[in-house]
């Protein structure tokens, strides 16, 4: 399978792959004995011999864990102001991971960690349109003017939000508990979208991504996704990719 040189890079643990861009451009890199320098090169590293300064690069097993993040934990491989991250909690694993998408610091709840950037595209891109489920609890009554609000989208900074789906609403006076479900997470997402309708957020946790969801995992630690967790997200993904495509064929026909 042809692969973009920079991609398998980053998979076998070489840093980013903006940084293994630079890698590239700088000559440091051979492919079955030639020097590529050239961004967007495409290889099969199950055939080719690909080797930087000299040193040949192995290609990495795909892994996958699924991570209950506690607060205090960002969701980054890089950070400048060197908070501590959330793959650092897991113990030995030598392969470059990364968290698929990302719960902002005082957030909890469920993250997926891969190597596998195909997953993590079919995951994370909005096309795919993989639904995230949220607990949330918040200061104050929630009203029903807010709930239709947050259903029908909010306008922020970066435009207006998707629609979402607000359920099992437990309303009180002093405060409020209840579900959001996205299709889309854009940073802080939730945080802003219930600031703009006057509400302190005291606890935002991702309980479902997709399919998926383990209410034994405890805050902080993690296991290996099934092999039938990761067919059916990806069965998921692949479902509503060919819906879309029917939707748009369906509305071709009707112009």
């Amino acid at each position: 399978m042809m692969e973009r040189l920079q991609k398998v890079l980053a998979e076998a643990g070489l840093g980013s792959r903006r940084a293994c861009e630079r890698i590239i451009e700088a000559g440091r890199v051979t492919v079955d004995g030639k020097r590529v320098t050239t961004l967007g090169t495409t290889v099969d590293p199950d055939k080719n011999n690909i080797c930087v300064n000299g040193e040949a690069v192995k290609k990495q097993r795909k892994i996958y864990f699924l991570l209950n993040k506690p607060k205090g934990y960002v969701c980054t491989n890089s950070d400048e102001l060197d908070r501590i991250k959330a793959i650092d909690i897991l113990d030995n694993v030598t392969q470059r991971v990364y968290t698929i998408g990302r719960l902002d610091k005082e957030s909890e709840g469920l993250v997926i960690l891969t190597n596998d950037g195909d997953f993590s595209n079919k995951l994370s891109h909005p096309k795919y349109e993989i639904s995230k489920t949220y607990y949330v609890e918040v200061d104050g009554y929630l009203t029903d003017e807010a709930v239709k609000a947050l259903e029908s989208g909010i306008w922020l900074s970066f435009g207006k939000t998707r629609p979402v789906r607000v359920k099992n609403v437990r309303k009180g006076s002093k405060r409020s508990k209840f579900e959001m479900v996205l299709k889309e997470g854009k940073n802080r997402e939730i945080r802003r979208m219930l600031t703009d309708c006057g509400y302190k957020v005291r606890i935002l946790r991702r309980t479902k991504i997709g399919t998926l969801f383990d209410h034994d995992l405890k805050i902080g630690k993690y296991r290996k996704l099934t092999d039938r967790e990761i067919a059916q997200l990806c069965e998921l993904a692949e479902k509503t990719t060919l819906k879309e495509k029917g939707d748009s064929l369906l509305q071709s026909v009707k112009r």
